[in-house]
């Protein structure tokens, strides 16, 4: 699995270790994820969970931009992870070369962004065209995925961008307020049904579960069955110590 380092430029993530506030921090982050063996950097400056404060685009840009001149001084390959067109336009002119769609690339906008600028796109499964106001997913959550999925990557299509497209099955996002026995029942399903989404012929990148808990660790087993072509992670050297257990098990 390829890895893309996570870089907050956002100071109300909940990963604290992934926090960068200035161009020194930033560099000391990237530096020690591509020293751990990450392929790129995911790069995003607004949170989308219930803790973040919503920000505008402008402050989103102040905090992404130079963490994203560092990476480029360190000549890895750039993910802008964000919902504002303006934030992704800047970032794809900056260097980016990777559109993390947080808003599921629910405004055409974003296709006409990323095809102008031919950019790799990861498209999340989105159950609501807001990351902030999601509703819970209703029955089995691979069948909507594959539902919105073949609506997104018909529009990807058109634009000559399909080819170019990563699946994320959005569970870095989820409904304010979920209980986490819930969110772990849905997680695990979703997880143990990544093989439904090959049916695209697409690689998967997967947001990696980083809590360090029992049932994270399981759902980071399930994951690297799955064998995803790209990940998310905080701490890669975490990833990679469950893919090397899960060789080491194979028969």
């Amino acid at each position: 699995m390829q890895l893309f380092g996570v870089v907050n430029a956002s100071p109300d993530s909940l990963n604290l270790d992934s926090i960068v506030t200035d161009a020194l921090s930033a560099r000391r982050r990237i530096g020690v994820l591509i020293e751990q063996g990450c392929f790129g950097v995911d790069i995003g400056g607004q949170g989308s969970t219930s803790a973040a404060a919503l920000e505008p685009w402008e402050t989103e840009w102040a905090r992404v931009e130079p963490a994203l001149n560092e990476a480029v001084l360190q000549r890895t390959t750039i993910s802008i992870d964000t919902w504002r067109l303006e934030v992704a336009e800047l970032a794809l002119s900056h260097g980016a070369t990777v559109l993390n769609a947080a808003n599921g690339m629910q405004d055409e906008r974003f296709w006409e962004l990323a095809a102008r600028h031919e950019a790799e796109v990861v498209l999340p499964f989105m159950n609501g065209a807001d990351p902030h106001q999601l509703a819970h997913v209703e029955g089995d959550p691979l069948d909507a995925m594959l539902t919105f999925f073949s609506h997104h990557l018909a529009i990807a299509e058109r634009y000559g961008l399909r080819s170019r497209c990563m699946l994320d099955p959005g569970t870095g996002f989820g409904p304010h307020g979920w209980e986490w026995a819930d969110r772990y029942v849905y997680q695990t399903a979703v997880y143990s049904g990544l093989h439904r989404l090959r049916v695209f012929d697409l690689p998967l990148y997967i947001p990696l579960p980083w809590k360090d808990t029992p049932d994270h660790h399981r759902l980071l087993e399930i994951v690297v069955t799955q064998n995803p072509e790209f990940g998310r992670a905080h701490y890669p050297l975490v990833i990679q110590a469950a893919e090397a257990a899960h060789l080491h098990h194979l028969p």
